[in-house]
């Protein structure tokens, strides 16, 4: 299958996959990928100087490179917008560095279909150190998500979740975790967590986690983030 076939409009499930210079990883991530889920696989190539984009599209995907780069979030909602264009129904997001095991990839499809769940989160709670998980805690508390694992970029997103995430409201949210779910709550849809598998990252380094500074500004901006929509999630469901 080459790119330009990779994507049948009308398929009911696909997956994406957001990648910055993921060379090294992100061909065998789209062909587990594939393998696995029996599903399309579009890589959204955010901004990537190196070979990313040729080794998904040589892996069987179907690559959108966008002008300027767009962020964790921004990437993978230009795969939602491609979804709702090409009429699919079920979503699943999962990191093309090779963290996601392409096996949970069936069990998250299926979850959608199986349960009352508009959002099925990918949880591997045993990633989590305990700076981490104290941080959590506070995010939780702040924002009133039942989520634990909130950073998790391993998510199945269903025909309603989709609707809501691809518009413009979605937009500019500079964190693909606690900005998203809130929205998500906000909007009705309910979330529910699924045990999974991850990996140690192969290769690059985490967005958030990349430096002190850069986890401070992460901390600083959620938590206002959280502060501002305080009160907005009343009438939240959980399954």
């Amino acid at each position: 299958m080459n790119s330009l076939t990779a994507c049948r409009p009308g398929a009911r499930r696909l997956v994406v996959i957001p990648a910055f210079n993921e060379a090294d990883t992100v061909g065998g991530v789209v062909r587990a990928a594939r393998m696995a889920a029996h599903a399309d696989v579009l890589v959204i190539n955010d901004g990537s100087t190196d070979a990313t984009a040729q080794e998904a599209r040589d892996a069987g995907a179907r690559v959108l490179s966008p002008p300027v780069q767009l962020g964790a979030w921004g990437a993978t909602q230009t795969g939602l917008r491609y979804a709702v264009r090409h009429g699919y129904r079920q979503v699943v997001s999962m990191d093309g560095d090779g963290q996601h095991d392409a096996a949970n990839l069936p069990m998250l499809f299926a979850a959608l279909d199986g349960v009352t769940a508009d959002v099925v989160i990918g949880a591997c709670e045993a990633r989590l150190s305990p700076a981490r998980r104290l941080a959590w805690g506070w995010f939780r508390l702040l924002s009133g998500l039942p989520v634990r694992d909130l950073t998790s970029g391993l998510r199945a997103y269903g025909p309603h979740a989709i609707e809501v995430l691809a518009s413009a409201r979605a937009s500019l949210l500079e964190y693909q975790d606690l900005g998203v779910l809130m929205l998500a709550a906000d909007h009705g849809l309910t979330l529910r967590e699924v045990p999974a598998t991850m990996s140690p990252r192969q290769s690059g380094v985490s967005r958030i986690f990349s430096s002190w500074p850069t986890v401070a500004r992460y901390m600083v901006a959620t938590s206002v983030l959280c502060l501002a929509r305080m009160g907005k999630s009343r009438g939240r469901r959980t399954p």
